[in-house]
């Protein structure tokens, strides 16, 4: 399978940004540990990391025909992006929201997605291993 791992505003300041919630381990850590994740299953990982909603779901709509599913962390726009939403709902891509803390845990604008509704599921408060989980659920067919 092909992975489009798109991750939203300020994720590129893993490991500098509250590392007592995101982890000491920063964005390029994260790239690696999932394209050798993907690698290990025999197949592959594209990440990519914007602090811009359009630059975000422009990469929605190139992925369609290129990616077999999208595997999202959208950061604050996961609480406010109608556009986004829109966006993973107009290709025909399924998409599991990840977020690296558990959002149910912190303050109440966290718990509240819109874009979950444009995908399968949500993955919550694993760290990193949030999105191999993501990539283990698409790798087994969506037997769930």
């Amino acid at each position: 399978m092909k992975f489009l791992v798109i991750n939203g505003p300020n994720l590129n300041l893993l490991g500098q940004r509250e590392p007592s919630i995101y982890g000491r381990a920063d964005y390029k850590a994260l790239c690696e540990r999932l394209r050798a994740f993907a690698a290990d299953h025999q197949s592959s990982a594209v990440c990519m990391q914007s602090n811009h909603e359009g630059d975000i779901i422009d990469a929605v709509h190139e992925a369609q025909g290129k990616f077999d599913a999208i595997i999202i962390n959208p950061g604050a726009l996961t609480h406010y992006s109608y556009a986004l939403l829109d966006a993973l709902a107009g290709v025909n891509l399924p998409a599991i929201e990840v977020h690296i803390s558990n959002v149910h845990k912190r303050d109440e604008f966290r718990r509240r997605s819109v874009t979950a509704s444009a995908c399968i599921g949500q993955i919550c408060g694993l760290g990193f291993f949030g999105y191999e989980a993501a990539m283990l659920y698409f790798l087994e067919g969506e037997k769930a």
